[in-house]
């Protein structure tokens, strides 16, 4: 790693100066030498602002002398001059230049974001006055394009007409057996049209959907059943053991509805036949109550990596915000025809991807599962134009052996959100990719950006002419907890350019775009909202991610709070040094923890890579790490795992590694610590407790 990049490891002089990045007081450190240091400092600043001011001050004097002298001895016009390039001198030595500057380099990008803004809240704007729902404008795609394709999955073609009839079948049967508007009815189905046209049909009895993840199991599944007080479930028939699984313990008063590939297939004791039921229905929509446009949809689990998972609050009006942002910021075109192998229960891959096609009436395909190796045959084969991805996909797409398929497609954009900066250009230029649209947002925030311009690692931006137009800050925060830290006055403090923070955005009730719609569980949404942020009474989404802006207002992720952890001193994130260890490691899952070691301040760095085949050189490592990483930032102890757990969106989980640590006796896998010659060698029980007694110190 280059200087620069060394530099996003730690504070810059100016930023240890102003005390921005300035380490906490020792522990057990004396709070009178804390506060006297605090004075100190105070001082220090008085005096540089008294210098600065005379300097000023002699500045001034000297050039309104100079000017009257040329002007009483030489005349107006030489007095004119002298006058022009006193007031140009001026200007540069206060600095505003730069502003004019800044703004000057990215006019174009502000204006282009700009326009595109102004449609997506005029396409807001226009079906909210209709009090259109989700279903109301797919209707529209149906009535104008019937028998174009709506959905592609394993070679079949869905049209937009057959999506309409299948989705009024669900809605005939649940309409029958009673189902009313505000009732909740779960989805547990795996990657596939039905999916999409299920909850699309229930949307049409006013009937809110949980999405929930197929993969969980046991008390994960059950929680996310009654979490959301569901009435129904509706589950597919390759994932029956999951639901008998927890049938014991799920409330008597959720209703069963097995969906099976063929009707009068065989169906768990308790279930109703939803396939068969679906025969023998209308494909007409039912004549039901119309649900608002502000109705609950959608409830969208949360896919964090530590604990229970938390259903998000999805309304019609913030489903048609989220997908038509992201159409309009990235320049989707109807015509496209997108990929998504993301699982649907998400929000990447469920609105902004799947919805496309509902709202735009573009052509989704859909792939049942992601494959590394079929990603890019799989765009070539179905002639897809945009692409997505989430997470670690990028990675393991760039690590498939070369072939012909690499630039043999027609995709003009990939969009999503994880392409790491520091394999995001050996991807675009290995695969032919004009433009990328990294996108951030959290599915229940309403701190949303794209990026429209290609720059490099970038997650999105915010004016530096205009910022006022979309309310979104980096505010200071500890690193560790996330909690703001707050000025004299109480209130929170923006960052300065090149400064981490977290990432916020304004609330404002009743607008789609600002509201904060939250969980369905009420105290686990208080937690997201920070309170008397920039004025006292007003109130902000608390992302929880920290994010870094650079002069030009681009925005760069840095790490989630927690995750970041101080060692030597210095502050570690571990997003950064996980992307250098996977590269070293031939693109390889890597995880980075902090880990604490007996008498040491902060936690020491703790890699676990993914190598159930031990292929990785344990030498290659320690010289490519010691290459791309401050000393600080290296792991000092390596763990080679035999498996990896991962989220839906393919996030890797790293709470029960860290809770392992790098102990022998808990930790079955190979362990390594770095040696002060700077190898890694094997971690034995015996070195092991000679670091824990502080015999071996790093």
């Amino acid at each position: 790693m280059n200087n620069n990049n060394n530099n996003q490891f730690k504070p810059s002089s100016e930023d240890v100066e102003k005390g921005h990045a300035a380490p906490p007081p020792a522990h057990g450190a004396e709070p009178h030498l804390a506060r006297r240091g605090s004075a100190a400092s105070e001082v220090g600043k008085q005096s540089t602002v008294y210098c600065r001011v005379a300097i000023v001050a002699v500045g001034f004097v000297c050039l309104v002398a100079i000017v009257t002298l040329l002007w009483y001895f030489m005349g107006w016009i030489w007095g004119l001059q002298a006058l022009l390039v006193a007031v140009l001198v001026a200007f540069a030595a206060s600095g505003a230049w730069r502003w004019f500057y800044i703004a000057t380099i990215t006019a174009p990008r502000d204006i282009k974001a700009l326009f595109r803004y102004i449609r997506l809240l005029w396409l807001v704007k226009k079906l909210q006055r209709r009090n259109a729902t989700v279903a109301d404008v797919f209707a529209d795609h149906v009535a104008k394009t019937p028998d174009k394709s709506c959905f592609v999955f394993e070679g079949r073609e869905w049209s937009f007409r057959e999506v309409d009839e299948f989705s009024n079948r669900v809605a005939s049967v649940f309409h029958s057996h009673g189902y009313k508007p505000g009732d909740v009815v779960g989805l547990l189905l795996e990657n596939r049209p039905e999916f999409v046209a299920m909850w699309l049909g229930l949307s049409r009895l006013g009937v809110i959907v949980p999405l929930i993840n197929h993969n969980l199991r046991q008390a994960s599944l059950l929680h996310s059943v009654t979490v959301a007080k569901c009435n129904a479930l509706i589950f597919g028939e390759s994932l029956i053991e999951a639901v008998e699984e927890i049938l014991p313990t799920m409330p008597s008063t959720v209703s069963l509805y097995q969906f099976n590939d063929a009707a009068n297939g065989q169906c768990q004791n308790t279930a109703k036949d939803l396939t068969s039921l679906m025969l023998a229905a209308s494909k007409e929509a039912p004549m039901a109550l119309k649900p608002s446009h502000h109705d609950q949809l959608l409830y969208i689990y949360t896919s964090g990596t530590t604990g229970l998972p938390k259903a998000a609050v999805i309304t019609h009006s913030r489903y048609i915000f989220i997908c038509a942002a992201i159409h309009y910021l990235a320049n989707f075109r109807s015509d496209d025809i997108f990929y998504t192998p993301l699982p649907l229960y998400h929000t990447a891959g469920g609105v902004m991807n799947a919805g496309q096609a509902i709202l735009f009436g573009a052509t989704v395909v859909i792939r049942k599962k992601f494959s590394a190796s079929g990603y890019f045959p799989d765009c070539q084969k179905y002639k897809c134009t945009v692409a997505q991805y989430i997470g670690e996909m990028c990675r393991y797409v760039l690590a498939t052996p070369p072939s012909s398929s690499d630039r043999a497609h027609q995709v003009r954009l990939v969009f999503g959100n994880g392409l790491r900066p520091q394999i995001w250009p050996q991807f675009v230029e290995r695969f032919g990719i004009p433009r990328v649209a990294e996108f951030y947002g959290a599915t229940e925030g309403n701190a949303n950006i794209v990026n429209i311009d290609n720059t490099v690692g970038a997650i999105g931006f915010v004016s530096r002419i205009i910022p006022s137009v979309y309310p979104i800050s980096i505010i200071r925060a500890d690193p560790a907890t996330g909690d703001p830290i707050r000025g004299r006055n109480g209130l929170c403090q923006l960052c300065k350019a090149n400064e981490p923070g977290v990432f916020i955005g304004k609330i404002l009730p009743g607008n789609p775009s600002r509201a904060f719609l939250g969980y369905v569980d009420k105290k686990a949404s208080d937690k997201k909202i920070v309170r008397d942020v920039f004025k006292k009474g007003d109130s902000a989404f608390l992302s929880g991610d920290l994010l870094i802006a650079d002069e030009r207002g681009n925005l760069f992720f840095k790490d989630r709070t927690g995750d970041t952890f101080r060692w030597k001193g210095e502050n570690v994130s571990t997003s950064e040094v996980e992307a250098q260890v996977s590269n070293v490691a031939g693109y390889r899952d890597a995880v980075v923890f902090g880990v604490e070691i007996p008498g040491l301040e902060g936690r020491a760095g703790m890699a676990a890579i993914l190598d159930p085949e031990r292929k990785v050189d344990l030498q290659a490592l320690a010289d490519g790490l010691r290459k791309a990483l401050p000393s600080y930032a290296r792991p000092q102890f390596v763990r080679l795992l035999t498996k990896v757990d991962m989220t839906g969106t393919y996030k890797l989980k790293k709470l029960d590694l860290q809770t392992d640590g790098f102990d022998p006796d808990i930790v079955k896998d190979s362990l390594y610590y770095l040696t002060p010659k700077g190898q890694y060698e094997e971690l034995t029980k015996d070195i092991h407790a000679k670091i824990c007694s502080g015999e071996m110190r790093f």
